[in-house]
């Protein structure tokens, strides 16, 4: 099993930025793939980002590119999601995910394991 504790959301303006951090336990993750996803209310949940744990590949949702950053650092078992420019539109409940490969990164019933989630608010 894996375990997975997502903190850093909050409320913030526009244009501001925050760190979303997601600590990882419970088994070895060194081959997942790990990511995040968001869901804003009425809305299916989407996917944002993830990132190779083994060789650190990267991939983002066009609608965050240039604004987002995923990482990770090993030694902490923890991946991040670094977030500027923030709008409005980016208001959502984000979640941490992880699986094993093979998966399809974008979908989001690929991943077997979730994080509860924390709040991110973007005000105008």
């Amino acid at each position: 099993q894996v375990q997975l504790v997502e903190s850093g959301g909050g409320l913030v303006q526009a244009g501001a930025s925050l760190r979303l951090s997601c600590a990882a336990s419970g088994r070895t993750i060194s081959n997942y793939v790990t990511g995040w996803f968001r869901q804003a209310p009425g809305k299916e949940r989407e996917f944002v980002a993830t990132i190779l744990w083994s060789g650190g590949s990267t991939y983002n949702d066009d609608s965050v590119k240039g604004r987002f950053t995923i990482s990770r650092d090993n030694t902490k078992n923890t991946i991040y999601l670094q977030m500027d420019s923030l709008r409005p539109e980016d208001t959502a409940v984000y979640y941490c995910a992880a699986a094993a490969p093979p998966l399809l990164y974008r979908r989001s019933n690929d991943y077997g394991y979730w994080g509860q989630g924390t709040q991110v608010t973007v005000s105008s």
